[in-house]
């Protein structure tokens, strides 16, 4: 804003009228261009936090260059005249609206408004324009000080004037204002009279509120996320198995077994899912294995995955054989208070005879490894687990030799593939496992083959190879 004005110095003259119409131009070309992307980007994740932001910054933009259209227009065709009857279609929130200017002169207390800045107060022109004095009586009690500083500070320090405050209409409409003025000073320095600029900026506000809002929800989603994920990343490590590297179950016996397994997250900053492995060794000298997932993501779903883990493990101590384990899991799924569905895939294996008992609920067949060449085992009927009331598992047996590999998947461990053409690509893979030493080895060249590419969901997998 340019120093104190001068009561002698002649008013600058405006610009022609040319180059105001080539900004307008500029300006209303430029909305249009900010319109079409927003048009664009709209019903692309709209109802997330992140689209609403969006939404709402564009919807700001807009309203800025809305102003900047229609004070450029003011500026090219003047001020309305005070006496200027109302247009009959003028908009709430339109030009005739939205900015006016007044001066006050102190030496006669004469004031002179603009028609537009008795529609902003909502006054009655006939009424005439308020004094200084009595302007106050319009802005709102907790506002009035925050006035009554600004013209102190420009009639008594001679300081712009660049604030806001709120004023009540009649019927209650309550409108914020931005004024900003100046004093005009005589030749010695003292203060003749004070000019403003009143602008409507209520829905300038407003726009702004939303951005702010939905930016803070954004925020506070995204904070809420990962703490979730992080929660959920614990309680998954602290109840999937703590061993790294190969386990040899069991302890004691013939026909032990090397396993070893993995978890892989998604690429992606989804939460975790209810994905889990397993090996335990029963008190009869038996190994339960198990692989299973949850539908769903995030704390929910891993404190059920952590039930459900505990509830096989807790079965398999008592004496379940793997079909019958499974129809108890499915009741238990389906007795929770947020029904859940999940797959898996439980095996007893009998180091003595080397014999795999198994069943599963909606999961991929284990697949079995060689000389090497590989194939999946013929999986028993089995729905998922949570899906049908009264489900009825059936059980498969399989004798595994010296030497054989066992692999154990959850969806998603091939990334891009499910079913029967992920089991393809993890079964070209026997050659390459047929030549590992131990079954971390051949964990490793699985995550070597698929762990690196892009993963939209987690995945675990166990291998089991018989060494003795």
């Amino acid at each position: 804003m340019p120093s104190h004005l001068s009561a002698g110095r002649p008013a600058a003259q405006p610009p022609g009228r040319g180059s105001v119409d080539a900004l307008i131009t500029q300006t209303r070309r430029l909305k249009g261009d900010v319109d079409a992307v927003r048009r664009d980007a709209e019903g692309n994740g709209a109802d997330h936090p992140r689209g609403r932001w969006q939404r709402a910054l564009y919807d700001l933009a807009l309203h800025q260059l809305d102003d900047l259209d229609e004070h450029l227009a003011q500026l090219r065709d003047g001020p309305l005249p005070a006496a200027a009857p109302e247009p009959a279609a003028a908009p709430q929130g339109s030009l005739l609206s939205r900015v006016g200017s007044a001066e006050w002169n102190l030496l006669t207390d004469e004031a002179s408004w603009s028609g537009e800045l008795y529609r902003i107060l909502g006054r009655d022109p006939a009424a005439g324009p308020l004094t200084l004095d009595e302007l106050p009586s319009l802005v709102l009690d907790e506002d009035r000080p925050k006035l009554t500083a600004m013209v102190t500070d420009c009639l008594v320090d001679a300081r712009p004037i660049d604030g806001e405050f709120r004023i009540a209409r009649p019927g209650g409409d309550v409108r914020t204002v931005h004024m900003m003025g100046e004093p005009v000073l005589d030749t010695d320095g003292g203060t003749v009279s004070m000019w403003a600029v009143l602008r409507d900026v209520s829905e300038l506000r407003r726009t702004q509120r939303v951005v702010s809002e939905t930016r803070d929800s954004l925020h506070d989603q995204r904070e809420a996320a990962r703490t979730e994920h992080r929660l959920a990343a614990e309680l998954q490590e602290a109840v999937l198995p703590p061993w790294r590297g190969s386990l040899r179950l069991p302890h004691r016996g013939t026909g032990t077994l090397d396993l070893a397994a993995r978890c892989l997250p998604a690429s992606t900053r989804t939460m975790i899912g209810g994905d889990w492995y397993d090996a335990l060794e029963l008190t009869d000298g038996e190994t339960l294995l198990s692989v299973g997932d949850l539908t769903g993501q995030g704390v929910g779903v891993t404190s059920n995955m952590t039930m459900l883990l505990g509830a096989v493990r807790g079965m398999a101590m008592a004496g379940a054989r793997p079909g019958q384990l499974m129809s108890w899991l499915n009741q238990l799924l389906d007795a929770t208070v947020q029904p859940a569905l999940g797959s898996a895939v439980c095996c007893r294996y009998r180091p003595a005879t080397r014999t795999l008992v198994w069943a599963q609920a909606g999961h991929p067949a284990p697949l079995l490894f060689r000389d090497g060449t590989g194939r999946a085992l013929d999986a028993p009927d089995g729905v998922l687990l949570g899906a049908t009331s009264g489900a009825v598992y059936g059980q498969a047996e399989e004798t595994l030799q010296a030497g054989d590999l066992l692999l154990l998947h959850t969806d998603g461990l091939v990334p891009g593939h499910t079913g029967a053409a992920a089991a393809h690509l993890l079964l070209d893979l026997a050659p390459r496992l047929a030549g590992a030493r131990s079954a971390e080895d051949c964990v490793r060249t699985v995550v070597q083959e698929f762990g690196e590419s892009e993963r939209e969901d987690n995945a675990c997998v166990l291998v089991v190879r018989v060494s003795s």
